[in-house]
């Protein structure tokens, strides 16, 4: 009796590590610092993602430690209110991560694709 496996979908997240297993960014924090780029907001990206402030900015901050260069320029409230916008290297990162992921995403469905076929085989 042949298996159906239509059913099975692809999942996965990706990150990026040092040398000695930390990590330094992955999937979650790509996705925050996209937000924060959008809404040009720290505290409007977190609202948006449901992070908590405290947890989020030590997360960032660790971040920019381990890859050695800010990722965040922010300035405090007044009348308008405070910001938080990307650093130069902070955009590249981000921009750069966006088309690994494209790039990896579409090879990644592909295999599976590939896989599946083969489960289906006779």
């Amino acid at each position: 009796m042949k298996s159906n496996y239509s059913h099975l979908k692809l999942n996965y997240k990706i990150w990026l590590e040092t040398s000695d297993s930390e990590g330094i960014l992955g999937d979650g924090k790509w996705i925050l610092l996209k937000m924060i780029n959008e809404k040009g907001s720290l505290k409007a990206a977190m609202e948006e993602l449901g992070l908590s402030y405290r947890k989020t900015w030590n997360n960032l901050k660790k971040i920019e430690k381990k890859l050695g260069f800010p990722l965040l320029d922010t300035s405090r409230g007044g009348a308008d209110g405070g910001s938080t916008t990307l650093t130069p290297d902070g955009e590249r990162i981000v921009k750069a991560f966006d088309k690994f992921h494209k790039d990896f995403d579409l090879f990644a469905q592909q295999s599976f694709e590939k896989f599946i076929k083969d489960l289906n085989k006779e």
